[in-house]
C-alpha cells in the first residue's frame, strides 16, 4: 500500500496533500513548485518569473542547465519571484495569491529546489527563473494565467482567485499516511533480532528476504556480511506487525473519530452537508441557495456515501477474487519449475545413455544434443520466471490497491471519502480488467516434446537431431456454462479449451438436436469459441455439444448443455424489412404510415411450431380505413393490403365489420368494427393449425384460416390514417389454452 501513499513528485509520503481536477493527488509544497505563471501574450514561452535584483552568479559545478540564479537560495528567490512583481506596480500580489508561492520562511518547508524528474520517474516542469536584470513585464502585456499540469496525467489544471487553495485537502489521505507512519514506526520498535544474545534482544534493523530471519545491525555485520553468498540477499525493512495499517482490523480503530468535522471551502462557517452530482464534490446549504450549485442536481451526503462505498466494495470484490487465483496461479507456476527441473534432468539422462550406447562419432554430437535440451530447458525455466514475476507485480499493485481502498472504506468522513470515491471506483475497475482471459494461464508446459531416433546408420550421425513428437487430436473442449444463454428462440453457447493443452487447434463443430430429442446435426464450423443459433422454436428444450479438430483428427465430444427457450415470443416490428412509407417508433413497437396507400410491416419473430398470441393497440383511426391484421411470408408483398396475395393470411377491419382475406378473397364477412383504443388479437396455433381473431377480447367470427403449414411471421398493413402498437410476451388467453400432454 506504501506505493499509494507516495507523491508523485518528491516519491515521499503524502504533506499535505490536494486533489487536483483530474483525481489525482499530489503534496502542496511540491504543487508550488510545479506551478506556471504566463501572460496571456506569452502562452506559447516559457513562464519567466522575475526575481528581485540582480540574480547572484551560477555556483561552480552548477550541473546542466543551471543559469544566473541557479545556485543557492534561487528556489528561494523562485518563490518570492512574485513579491518583486507587486514592488513593480504590475499587479504582482495578486499573482502570488493565485500562485500561492511563499519564502521558505512562509511556507513552513526547507529549501525545495524543483528538478526535471522526480524520485518515481515522473517529469515535471520547474519554475524558470528570469534572465538577469530582467524588468517587469511591459504594460499592456496583459493579465497572467497560471496553471498547473498533473505530473501523472500531464492535464493541465487553471487556478483561479484563490490559487492552489482553490483544490481540496484531501484529509482523508492525509489521515491514512499519518497512521500509517504510526504503523510502521511501531512496528519496527516491535521486531526483534533472532539471533541476538542479549536478553532482551536487539530491535530489528533488517530482515533478509532470501534467509527469513530479522537482523540487529550488530549481528548483520557479523552473521550476514554484504558479500561472499550473501552478496545477492536483498535485505529490506522490518515486516509491519498486525496493528500496523494493512496489517489487521485493529490498524483502523477510531480512526477519524476525533477529527473536526470538515467545512466547505467557499463558506468557512458550514460544514458539507450536501453532494453535488453535476460536479461530484460535497457542498453545504449556503452553496445551493447562493453559488453556482443552485441549479445544479444534488443528493444527500449520507445517501451517497452508502452509495460510493458499495460500489467501491463491489469492485474490491471482483479484485480480490482475482487476488486469490493469482496466488493460486503463482503456486501453479513454482509447482512447474519444479516439473521443468525434474523432467528436464530425466531427458538429459535419458539422452546420455542414449549417446553413450553408441560408437564414438556419437559422442562429438551427443555434445551438441545435450545444448539443445539445456537451451530448452533454459528457455522454459526463463519464461515461468518471466510470468512469476510478471503475475507478482500485478498481484502486488492489486494487493496495495486492495489496501489502501480498504483503509478508505474505513474512514468515517463522507465528504472526504466522495472526493477520492470515483477515480477509486475507476482505478478497482481497471486493476480488475487487467487479469484479462489467458493471463493466469501457463505459457509453456512441463513436458518437453523432443523424441531421440536413435536408429541411423553411421553415415547419418552427424545429420542426428531431435523430432518434434506427433501432432494429437484436440482434447475436450470445456463449456462455459456462464456464458451460455437462451434469448426468445435464441441460443447463445460459448467454450474453451482446457488449461495446458499444447495440441493444435484448426476448428471447433457445434451440434444441436431438434429441440424433440432428435438427432444431433451440426450448426458451426469454425475457428470461434462462442456462437448464437437464431429461429429456434419457442418452448423447447434443445441439448448441444461441441468438438475440436486439427489435422490428426476431431477430438471427443464436450459434455451436454440443455438449453430451454422462451414459453412466449417477445418481438417487435422489423424495420429492415418494413415497407419504406412505415414509420416506427417507441423502439419499434408502435408503427405509423407516411402514405395513404397501405403499406405492410413485418414481426422479428418467426413461428413453425407451438401456440402464440399477440394484440395490436389502435391509437389513432378516424373511422375511415382499413387496416389488416394477421400472419405472412418472409417474402410477402410489402406495397398492398395484407392478404391480397397467397403469402398473407389477415383479418381487415373497418369501424363498423371485417373480413377474413387471403389471395385477394374476401370471407367471412362478421359484425363489428374497430375504433379509436381497441384492441385487436391474434392466436396463431401451430399445433392444430389454425389462425384465430379477437377484438376487444371477443373472439371475432369462427377460427379464419385451417391446415396452414411452414414457417410464419407476425404481419401488419397501414395507412397514415392509423397508428397501431404492438404488445407482445402475452399468455394464450385462458378460454383457448390447450392442456400440455405427457411426456412419453
Amino acid at each position: 500500500m506504501e506505493e499509494e501513499l507516495k507523491c508523485p513528485v518528491c516519491g515521499s509520503l503524502f504533506r499535505e496533500p490536494i486533489i487536483l481536477p483530474c483525481s489525482h493527488n499530489v503534496c502542496l509544497p511540491c504543487a508550488r513548485t510545479i506551478a506556471v505563471q504566463t501572460p496571456e501574450s506569452e502562452q506559447h514561452l516559457p513562464p519567466l518569473l522575475h526575481s528581485r535584483g540582480p540574480a547572484p552568479p551560477a555556483a561552480p559545478g552548477a550541473g546542466p542547465g543551471a543559469g544566473p540564479g541557479a545556485g543557492p537560495g534561487a528556489a528561494a528567490g523562485s518563490a518570492a519571484c512574485l513579491d518583486s512583481e507587486s514592488a513593480a506596480g504590475g499587479g504582482g500580489g495578486d499573482h502570488a495569491d493565485k500562485l500561492s508561492l511563499h519564502s521558505e520562511t512562509d511556507s513552513g518547508y526547507g529549501s525545495y529546489t524543483p528538478s526535471l524528474k522526480s524520485p518515481n520517474g515522473v517529469r515535471v516542469l520547474p519554475l524558470v527563473p528570469a534572465p538577469p536584470g530582467a524588468a517587469a513585464a511591459p504594460r499592456g502585456a496583459g493579465p497572467a494565467s497560471s496553471s498547473l499540469t498533473c505530473p501523472q496525467c500531464h492535464r493541465s489544471a487553471s487556478l483561479d482567485q484563490r490559487g492552489l487553495r482553490g483544490f481540496q485537502r484531501n484529509r482523508l489521505l492525509e489521515a491514512i499516511v499519518q497512521r500509517y507512519q504510526q504503523g510502521r514506526a511501531a512496528a519496527a520498535a516491535a521486531a526483534k533480532c533472532q539471533l541476538c544474545d542479549r536478553s532482551p534482544p536487539e530491535p530489528a534493523a533488517v530482515l533478509c528476504e532470501q534467509c527469513e530471519v530479522l537482523y540487529c545491525s550488530a549481528c548483520q555485520l557479523r552473521c550476514h556480511p554484504a558479500r561472499g553468498p550473501f552478496a545477492k540477499h536483498r535485505l529490506a525493512p522490518p515486516p509491519a506487525h498486525p496493528g500496523a495499517p494493512g496489517g489487521g482490523a485493529d490498524g483502523g480503530k477510531g480512526a477519524g473519530g476525533g477529527r473536526k468535522l470538515p467545512t466547505c471551502a467557499e463558506h468557512d462557517l458550514e460544514n458539507y452537508s450536501m453532494y453535488c452530482v453535476s460536479c461530484r464534490s460535497p457542498v453545504c446549504y449556503q452553496c445551493l441557495e447562493e453559488g453556482k450549485h443552485s441549479k445544479h442536481d444534488v443528493k444527500a451526503l449520507g445517501a451517497m456515501w452508502k452509495q460510493h462505498k458499495a460500489q467501491l466494495s463491489q469492485a474490491l470484490n471482483g479484485v480480490s477474487d482475482k487476488a486469490k487465483e493469482a496466488k493460486e496461479f503463482l503456486v501453479q507456476l513454482k509447482n512447474l519449475l519444479q516439473q521443468i527441473q525434474e523432467n528436464g534432468l530425466d531427458y538429459e539422462a535419458c539422452l546420455v545413455a542414449q549417446c553413450d550406447a553408441l560408437v564414438d562419432a556419437l559422442t562429438r554430437q551427443k555434445a551438441k544434443l545435450l545444448t539443445k535440451v539445456t537451451k530448452e530447458r533454459e528457455h522454459k525455466l526463463k519464461v515461468v520466471w518471466d510470468q512469476i514475476n510478471h503475475c507478482t507485480l500485478k498481484l502486488r499493485q492489486s494487493t496495495g490497491l486492495m489496501e489502501y481502498c480498504l483503509e478508505v472504506i474505513k474512514e468515517n468522513d463522507p465528504s472526504g471519502f466522495l472526493q477520492i470515491s470515483d477515480a477509486l471506483i475507476k482505478r478497482v475497475q481497471v486493476s480488475q480488467e487487467q487479469w484479462v482471459k489467458g493471463a493466469l494461464e501457463p505459457k509453456v508446459s512441463a513436458e518437453f516434446d523432443l523424441t531421440l531416433d536413435s536408429e541411423p546408420l553411421l553415415q547419418s550421425i552427424h545429420q542426428l537431431d531431435f523430432i518434434q513428437m506427433k501432432c494429437r487430436v484436440p482434447p475436450v473442449p470445456l463449456l462455459q456454462l456462464e456464458k451460455c444463454c437462451t434469448r426468445n428462440n435464441s441460443v447463445t453457447l460459448a467454450w474453451r479449451m482446457p488449461p495446458l493443452s499444447h495440441n493444435p487447434v484448426e476448428g471447433y463443430i457445434l451440434e444441436l438436436d431438434d429441440g424433440d430429442g432428435g438427432q444431433f446435426r451440426e450448426v458451426y464450423v469454425g475457428k470461434e469459441t462462442l456462437c448464437t443459433i437464431d429461429g429456434l422454436h419457442f418452448n423447447s428444450t434443445y441439448n448441444a455439444r461441441v468438438k475440436a479438430f486439427n489435422s490428426s483428427g476431431v477430438g471427443p465430444y464436450s459434455k451436454t448443455v440443455i438449453l430451454q427457450t422462451s414459453d412466449v415470443a417477445w418481438f417487435t416490428f422489423d424495420p429492415s424489412s418494413a415497407h419504406r412509407d412505415i414509420v416506427l417508433s417507441n423502439d419499434n413497437q408502435t408503427a405509423t404510415c407516411n402514405s395513404y396507400d397501405d403499406r405492410v410491416v413485418l414481426g422479428t419473430a418467426a413461428f413453425s411450431k407451438g401456440v402464440h398470441y399477440w394484440e395490436l393497440h389502435v391509437d389513432r383511426y378516424d373511422n375511415h380505413p382499413d387496416p389488416a391484421f394477421g400472419i405472412a411470408r418472409i417474402n410477402v408483398v410489402k406495397d398492398m393490403m395484407l392478404g391480397k396475395d397467397d403469402k398473407a393470411w389477415a383479418m381487415y377491419v373497418d369501424n363498423n365489420r371485417s373480413w377474413f382475406m387471403h389471395c385477394n378473397s374476401h370471407t367471412n364477412r362478421t359484425e363489428g368494427g374497430v375504433s379509436k383504443g381497441a384492441t385487436v388479437g391474434v392466436l396463431l396455433d401451430l399445433n392444430k393449425h389454425n389462425l384465430t381473431f379477437y377484438i376487444n377480447g371477443q373472439q371475432q367470427g369462427p377460427p379464419a384460416f385451417e391446415n396452414i403449414e411452414g414457417v410464419f411471421m407476425p404481419a401488419l398493413s397501414l395507412n397514415r390514417n392509423v397508428q397501431v402498437t404492438l404488445h407482445t410476451g402475452l399468455e394464450v388467453p385462458q378460454s383457448v389454452k390447450q392442456p400440455k400432454l405427457p411426456n412419453n
